[in-house]
């Protein structure tokens, strides 16, 4: 049976609030500082990444403070022409990605900037002869791809309803 651990002790002073402008701050200059040793460390998961600091400065209703024209570029740059799109530039397209950069598109209210036909193209020939779905060329199979593929298309149809 799990036991609860109490890991860290807060002192006294600790402040009891949450430090909204901190974290602002913090997601703000993270994509700012693209020489880090963290930033060239996580390349293989940017789109993500992205998609995850966008919303919560969006949950903390300053989604306006970062560079949506530079963040629309990447997310162009990183989609391939079977329509899918890679963690980075350059790096191969896979569903969870393309989940991720749709989702970054769909918080701009920008779907229409790339191809959903090549989308939904590159998510079609990922499924399998049993009617399963595999994340990328390579094959992966487990259940994240099959909550990814409905994630997607939900938001390509919420998208599309305008």
């Amino acid at each position: 049976m799990a036991m609860n651990l109490k890991d860290i002790t807060l002192s006294d002073n600790a402040p009891k609030q949450l430090l909204l402008d901190k974290h602002v701050a913090f997601i703000e200059a993270y994509g700012r500082k693209k020489d880090d040793y963290e930033f060239c460390l996580t390349e293989y998961l940017r789109m993500s990444g992205i998609y995850w600091g966008l919303t919560a400065m969006d949950l903390m209703n300053e989604l306006n403070r970062m560079d949506k024209d530079e963040v629309l570029n990447f997310v162009k740059e990183c989609q391939h022409q079977c329509g899918g799109f890679g963690a980075s530039i350059g790096h191969d397209p896979h569903l969870l990605y393309t989940l991720s950069a749709i989702q970054i598109l769909v918080l701009y209210d920008s779907v229409d900037t790339v191809s959903i036909d090549r989308v939904v193209s590159f998510v079609s020939g990922l499924q399998q002869e049993d009617g399963s779905f595999v994340g990328d060329k390579w094959g992966e199979v487990d259940t994240r791809i099959t909550w990814r593929l409905l994630m997607l298309t939900k938001r390509l149809s919420l998208s599309s309803r305008a």
